[in-house]
């Protein structure tokens, strides 16, 4: 079950788990961009449902567990995906932005593992992976919500895994660097820079380069691994060095 899971992470993320052989529901708020997912998904032989949910409200977070467990009849694996992005400091950030970046990451992922993990533990096994941020680590600039929001992630992972490791779940974090998706041209807009400047200053990094959505994915599958087995609670930084400094 992949939140977020109808562009850029988290469909790099679905399309792969699919390819390993899970059967994969992704959630979002675009039917549209859910449907085409899904559609690539079974178009290569894999199994996948779009499921319609807003993952700030409690409601819809049960329901997504309710339909992927009526739909496959066990839930083994969660990724909490789904955020969003503003570029504000605090002087300049209005307060229902505010709201919708600690909603849609922190909240979000607060409570789609509450929902999810009584079927994890009546099962006795489950990995859940938070997709956090490298700013969840350390600051950025023009991004308060975001840093926020994200490092509240990374330390709902450790307390989530102390929690439920002796149920027989696995948490862990992923923290991505600057990754091509659909957030970053957005951003570049919001700071009014021209896509060549952005990319520019994303390059000031040990790998000199922006990552690939497939480069994240593969860190999820070996979070979703056996090959991770004896890892709880702890944070994969994927950002091509950029918090190394």
């Amino acid at each position: 079950m992949i939140t977020g899971g109808t562009s850029g992470i988290g469909e790099a993320i679905a399309l792969l788990l699919a390819q390993e052989g899970a059967a994969v529901s992704i959630t979002g708020r675009s039917r549209d961009r859910g449907e085409a997912v899904v559609s690539k998904i079974q178009q290569a032989g894999g199994k996948a449902m779009f499921i319609p949910a807003d993952s700030r409200t409690s409601q819809d977070c049960r329901r997504v567990v309710d339909e992927t467990q009526q739909g496959f009849g066990r839930l083994d694996i969660l990724v909490n995906n789904a955020g969003v992005f503003y570029a504000h400091t605090i002087l300049d950030c209005p307060e229902s932005e505010w709201d919708e970046q600690l909603d849609s990451k922190l909240k979000g992922t607060f409570l789609m593992s509450k929902f999810a993990l009584p079927a994890m533990i009546e099962q006795g096994r489950g990995i859940i992976i938070n997709v956090s941020s490298g700013w969840g680590l350390v600051g950025g600039d023009r991004a308060v919500a975001y840093c926020a929001a994200n490092g509240g992630v990374v330390l709902l992972t450790k307390a989530m895994a102390i929690d439920h490791g002796p149920q027989g779940i696995r948490v862990n974090c992923i923290c991505p660097g600057d990754v091509l998706t659909p957030m970053l041209p957005a951003d570049a807009k919001l700071r009014e820079l021209k896509w060549e400047e952005y990319l520019a200053g994303c390059s000031n990094r040990p790998l000199g380069r922006i990552g690939t959505v497939g480069e994240i994915a593969q860190a999820a599958l070996f979070l979703a691994s056996d090959d991770s087995s004896f890892m709880t609670g702890a944070t994969l930084v994927v950002d091509g060095g950029g918090t190394a400094d």
